[in-house]
């Protein structure tokens, strides 16, 4: 599989914007996607931001696992940063999502209120990688079309302040990648989700890579939504995407077919998917966060066995 890089010029520009913007605001509103909550983190982003305070919303909830989401939340949530999940495009998640950014910063509202300050806007800078649908969420939260939409990554090319009401103002920033991926699979699947553009990897490669996690952790979704019998959905992966192709009536345009599976998982038709799991909390958070969530994830799975 060939290996995915991708680190345009404005996106270096965008990273020293967001250092030197810093200081003007009380917090960061980082946008990632719930399918992919670490792979879609910005791994410079905790040495850009330090220790300003920080509030993750995991976006497209609703392309999700919910059991996975729901271990996230709790994992990335802590005393400085305060995690949750959202489907922007739903207006009741939206309303959820301002209470939670409310009760939030409350304490920074009362400190100013304590100092005579009593009609200053809490100043929210909202980061993310491309195509976590940051633009999308803006919208909704502002109730204006003031950021530009696109189901593709790099739409945001610059800066932008957006005045909410009297509670919040807010700093738009373009979606940022790193020059490199440490690890390759993390490009695999912000390639899979949308998060680079398509002309920077081979559409067969992501394709046979989605496969591969598809027969791990959801193995029905496959014979489920395409032609092909569920005893024939075995590795190797690219013996399988030759089979669908020809069950797909492509013949031997692999490229098409891989273009429709990848482009079938972004629109959530293979059913609700995560690609970074909880079970492996321990490459991501300390041990005593990894022992508490999976007690609590055991409870779960019991509750539900009993239910």
């Amino acid at each position: 599989m060939a290996h995915i890089q991708w680190y345009p010029g404005h996106m270096a520009k965008a990273k020293k914007e967001v250092q030197n913007q810093l200081n003007a605001v009380d917090i960061v509103l980082e946008i990632r996607d719930a399918r992919i909550p670490m792979a879609s983190k910005n791994p410079m982003l905790d040495e850009i931001i330090k220790n300003k305070r920080h509030m993750i919303v995991l976006n497209k909830k609703d392309l999700a696992d919910p059991f996975q989401t729901k271990g996230w939340v709790e994992a990335l949530s802590n005393d400085n940063t305060q995690a949750i999940a959202i489907d922007s495009k739903k207006l009741s998640d939206m309303k959820l999502f301002r209470q939670a950014l409310k009760d939030f910063t409350q304490d920074i509202q009362d400190k100013w209120q304590k100092k005579g300050l009593l009609h200053k806007s809490i100043r929210i800078m909202v980061i993310g990688i491309p195509n976590v649908g940051k633009s999308t969420f803006i919208n909704q939260f502002t109730k204006q079309k003031k950021a530009q939409v696109g189901n593709k990554p790099g739409v945001t090319k610059g800066q932008q302040w957006i005045k909410i009401d009297k509670d919040f103002e807010l700093l738009d920033t373009p979606g940022i990648l790193w020059p490199k991926f440490d690890d390759q699979e993390v490009g695999d699947k912000l390639a899979l989700t949308g998060g680079i553009k398509d002309t920077h990897y081979f559409k067969d490669d992501v394709a046979l890579f989605g496969l591969e996690l598809m027969l791990h952790y959801y193995p029905d979704a496959i014979a489920k939504n395409y032609p092909i019998a569920k005893e024939a959905v075995t590795p190797p992966y690219p013996e399988l995407l030759m089979t669908l192709t020809k069950n797909m009536g492509l013949l031997d345009d692999y490229d098409r077919a891989a273009d429709r599976i990848i482009r079938d998982f972004r629109e959530g038709k293979l059913g609700r998917m995560t690609l970074d799991r909880i079970e492996e909390l321990s490459l991501y958070v300390s041990d005593t966060q990894t022992s508490k969530l999976n007690k609590d994830h055991q409870k779960d799975s019991d509750s539900t066995e009993r239910a």
